[in-house]
């Protein structure tokens, strides 16, 4: 007889763990489904966390923890002199917080196993059947389990998005990436080092433990993903781009891929769902790919719990894809543009890049385009004026936060005396008019109305998300 749960996460990689904690702690019974052995392994190929990442992670008390673990960092040096400056951005995090992917995915299924997710290991998943009420999960090293739900968190050769039957259209973009963590003799001039010849490219980061992640790739070595790999030929890229390798030495890790760009057409399928990398791949470049994963999750939990508890319509659950496939697809657009740019080596191609970083250091508006982009402060959902766009972290009555008032995972309705306190925050003309804004559970705002609480406040939680059941009410 199978197992039952309310939602099956398959993957346990930073968007399934982030998933699964959000709904345990939401009281769904959550079950992640991971093929690998338990314990989490210490090699890493994300390692960055950006502004809005950090922000939901907020939203969760997880980002003081996380904050106290990496290296931030407030500048990005990229190709022909084009430095982005983090620290104006408008957020409690201007910066880019370099950490290791397997620290953040410690905190994480930390808070998912504190919260009651049951965790399976040695469990791969080789099919679903789905019906009207629920999902039939079936694998090796494990029995049948039944799930309301199955999300697919589980990499680029998701055995989920297989079992359902969607395709993953795309294109290889770049081959023999090589990847190393390894030490220095000599300090790099910059936190940040990035160099390009247009032959080869090289990124230096410092991980705040006496490593660096070495990203490099040299178009002459075009070999493929599991040919031999040793630190003579990362120096030699290295020294390539950069015109040096800073005595690097004692590698703890060497690998090397291929970078696809690839999206699914749908990141649903009935009662099935995609995030994460089996949803979406691009390039390294802008260091996007976990940051995009984590959101998909965060927005995608809180739709799931309201469903689950009665207090959402199942079309809610239409939004997820209706919201996040058009950020994947921008990702995809803004990681390819990049890593062309870093690969161009044609006399035009090169011109062309470097007026591209002559135009974004020079004009306010590109360059504030480009950081919000990047850094996924500029993402909304929706086309009005307020609805559907990121609420900044106001502060509230009571000598806190919204983000600290999000933390339980429900509404937050802001009337006329938060917003007040809130005023001096928030700079755009669109702010004036609203007297009550109705915040979602993941940051952004559902409702606004200038007729104050609780007639057309109950009309609103009626039509879009199920009767009211009390959101968090700061007056």
């Amino acid at each position: 007889m199978a197992g039952t749960t309310g939602v099956a996460v398959v993957g346990c990689g930073p968007t399934g763990l982030l998933l699964a904690g959000d709904l345990a702690e939401a009281g769904v019974p959550v079950t992640v489904l991971e093929k690998r052995p338990p314990g989490i392994s210490n090699l890493t190929r994300a390692f960055a966390l950006h502004a809005r990442t950090l922000e939901q992670l907020d939203m969760r008390g997880l980002a003081d923890e996380l904050e106290s673990l990496g290296h931030p960092m407030t500048r990005l040096g990229l190709f022909d002199g084009l430095t982005l400056d983090l620290s104006g951005l408008p957020t409690r995090f201007p910066h880019v917080l370099v950490i290791p992917q397997y620290e953040v995915e410690r905190v994480l299924e930390r808070r998912a196993r504190e919260a009651g997710a049951e965790f399976r290991y040695e469990a791969e998943v080789t099919a679903l059947t789905q019906d009207a009420s629920g999902v039939t999960v079936l694998g090796r090293g494990m029995e049948p389990l039944r799930a309301a739900y199955v999300v697919g968190a589980d990499g680029m050769r998701s055995a989920v998005r297989e079992a359902v039957g969607l395709p993953f259209p795309g294109r290889s973009v770049i081959r023999s990436v090589v990847l190393a963590d390894v030490r220095l003799s000599e300090d790099p001039p910059d936190r940040l080092t990035a160099g390009t010849t247009g032959d080869a490219f090289a990124l230096l980061i410092p991980f705040g433990d006496g490593y660096h992640r070495v990203v490099g790739w040299h178009r002459s070595h075009d070999v493929p993903d599991d040919a031999p790999l040793d630190l003579a030929e990362i120096r030699d890229i290295v020294r390539a781009a950069l015109g040096r390798d800073y005595g690097m030495h004692d590698p703890r890790w060497l690998s090397r891929f291929h970078s696809d760009e690839r999206q699914a057409p749908s990141y649903r399928a009935g009662r099935v769902f995609l995030a994460g990398d089996a949803a979406h791949v691009h390039s390294p470049a802008g260091g996007q790919g976990m940051n995009t994963g984590l959101q998909d999750a965060a927005n995608l939990s809180w739709k799931l719990a309201a469903v689950l508890d009665g207090r959402a319509s199942p079309s809610l659950l239409d939004t997820y894809n209706t919201e996040r496939h058009p950020v994947g697809r921008t990702v995809l657009h803004s990681s390819g543009t990049l890593i062309r740019l870093a690969m161009a080596n044609r006399p035009w191609t090169r011109a062309l890049r470097s007026l591209l970083a002559k135009s974004v250091t020079h004009f306010p508006a590109l360059s504030h385009r480009a950081l919000h982009q990047v850094t996924g402060l500029a993402y909304s959902y929706g086309p009005g004026p307020l609805t559907g766009k990121r609420a900044p972290d106001i502060p509230l009555p009571g000598n806190t936060r919204l983000y600290e008032a999000l933390r339980g995972g429900n509404f937050v309705l802001l009337t006329q005396a938060a917003y007040e306190n809130a005023r001096p925050h928030l700079t755009t003309s669109e702010w004036s008019g609203p007297q009550t804004l109705l915040i979602r559970p993941d940051g952004y705002i559902a409702w606004t109305a200038k007729s104050p609480y609780p007639t057309e406040l109950e009309k609103a939680l009626l039509t879009h998300v199920g009767p009211p059941d009390h959101p968090t009410r700061t007056s």
